[in-house]
């Protein structure tokens, strides 16, 4: 009869994990004790509530430019659809409820894009979020957007000028922890590529920062996609 000594570890798991070090410890207690505070100028929140708008079912995001007034757009696809926002307004300005099956989702093809639609349309939108795909960390002029998970798995958002981690100055002067998932599934969050716009998505909401034209923040009742 075999005798064991000792507990055997999980496969793929060493039996004795490394501990962090200390100059990671102070880090990470940095980035757990930096509460959620608004972006900094000339930063400015899109929608009026805390997070955002809702959006049930949402699956990913993607950024196009309005033709006619320049505007950033940001298109949503959820289990309900897809909808085109303007990110400055805040406007919803096109709706499509019943996407062709081919097209509901960005993971039917190679380039992870939808169908654009409204002022868009003819064109593709490459989408990120559940299926893949990424959208712009930083700006032409500085700015720095991050996802960092200091509690596991619950993701916050820093929007930085400082180059990015290990944000050596304090919290609320060169580095803004701006969201924090603990409610939802986190799906993806990013620049436009004009650099004038952050989205941050969730599986049930999206929140939206503009430093375009102020034409005061938007007010919705409902924004389900």
């Amino acid at each position: 009869m075999m005798k064991w000594t000792k507990e055997t570890p999980p496969v793929g798991q060493s039996e004795h994990e490394p501990e962090l070090s200390a100059y990671h410890r102070a880090m990470r207690n940095r980035l757990l004790a930096a509460p959620v505070v608004p972006a900094p100028e000339p930063w400015r929140a899109v929608f009026e509530y805390e997070y955002g708008v809702p959006v049930g079912g949402l699956l990913g995001i993607g950024f196009a430019t309005d033709p006619d007034t320049g505007h950033d757009l940001l298109m949503v696809v959820s289990h309900d659809g897809h909808g085109l926002f303007d990110a400055v307004t805040g406007e919803k300005i096109a709706r499509d409820r019943d996407p062709a099956p081919e097209d509901s989702t960005p993971d039917a093809v190679d380039d992870l894009s939808c169908p654009g639609l409204g002022p868009i349309a003819g064109s593709r939108v490459r989408i990120a979020g559940l299926f893949g795909g990424g959208l712009h960390t930083t700006t032409g002029d500085g700015w720095t957007l991050e996802v960092v998970t200091p509690a596991w798995p619950n993701e916050r958002v820093l929007l930085s000028s400082d180059g990015g981690l290990p944000h050596s100055g304090p919290h609320g002067e060169e580095w803004w922890h701006i969201f924090h998932s603990n409610y939802s599934t986190f799906r993806a969050a990013g620049f436009s590529p004009s650099g004038r716009t952050i989205a941050v998505a969730t599986s049930s909401d999206l929140s939206l920062w503009t430093r375009g034209a102020n034409t005061g923040t938007s007010h919705f009742s409902s924004a389900e996609t």
